[in-house]
């Protein structure tokens, strides 16, 4: 069955990095988008990056362009968020998910695999 497993997250400083890892498992995603959406206590989930497998064509919403890449790895079939320059309202629960027909890749409902998510904490 397909899998999505998340990993890296943890308490950070305000100004720190963390590296989430996403490492994709029982089907050929060659044909899909991978994203990362991240939700807050109290706060809808919102999309934070994306990545086309094929193309590699890349989408980031507005408030981490400059500071998050998000990047993949064909051979291990994982993808990665570096994530730089951390603000305490980059703290939330992060989810990767994969997509096979997207035409909008911000849309989360398009998503037909999501991972159980990892926990990113960044302190002031």
């Amino acid at each position: 069955q397909v899998q999505l497993v998340e990993s890296g997250g943890g308490l950070v400083q305000a100004g720190g990095s963390l590296r989430l890892s996403c490492a994709a498992s029982g089907r050929t995603f060659s044909s899909y988008t991978m994203g990362w959406f991240r939700q807050a206590p109290g706060k809808e989930r919102e999309f934070v990056a994306s990545i086309r497998w094929s193309s590699g064509t890349i989408s980031y919403t507005d408030s981490v362009k400059g500071r998050f890449t998000i990047s993949k790895d064909n051979a291990k079939n994982t993808v990665y968020l570096q994530m730089n320059t951390l603000k305490p309202e980059d703290t939330a629960v992060y989810y990767c998910a994969a997509c096979r027909q997207c035409l909008v890749v911000t849309t989360m409902d398009l998503y037909d695999y999501w991972g159980q998510g990892t926990q990113v904490t960044v302190s002031s």
